[in-house]
């Protein structure tokens, strides 16, 4: 199980906007090239947004599904990359003083990932990580404040 975390300098609110806006997801999602609503309306539970992961000359398409979303605070997801397996994603946002703390938790379900789980694949996940956290952190950043965000 990879586990991380990252603070980030605005309102759980201004967190949530990004995470309910599943056509951003290819802005902060590492290897994601393209995110697109697919299914329902997101992230009600049940909806799921396709993507596509480019590696090397490598397209992979999959899918997403909202398997658990409590607003604007949790947001717990199942990513189905076909032969390579399903993995379950569970995104907490807390209030950090005037900030966000959002923890990351990740860990592989069924698939080739699911057997080859090991310590190896934990440590490539804690990079995958602290990169994705980082690129949401600046996506949410570097927006303007909007003006229910400011104290």
């Amino acid at each position: 199980m990879a586990v991380r975390h990252q603070l980030i300098e605005r309102a759980p609110e201004a967190v949530w906007a990004v995470l309910a806006d599943g056509a951003r997801y290819g802005d902060w999602v590492v290897g994601t090239e393209e995110s697109r609503p697919d299914q329902g309306m997101w992230p009600e539970v049940g909806s799921t947004i396709a993507y596509t992961v480019r590696v090397g000359p490598w397209t992979l398409q999959g899918h997403t599904t909202v398997r658990r979303c409590v607003p604007p605070r949790e947001l717990e997801l199942e990513v189905d990359s076909g032969s390579l397996g399903t993995a379950r994603i569970a995104i907490n946002v807390r209030s950090w003083g005037e900030n966000s703390l959002v923890i990351v938790d990740e860990h592989p379900l069924t698939g080739l990932a699911g057997v080859l789980h090991n310590a190896a694949l934990d440590a490539f996940l804690q990079l995958r990580h602290r990169s994705m956290l980082s690129r949401l952190a600046a996506v949410i950043e570097d927006a303007p404040r909007d003006l229910s965000d400011m104290h």
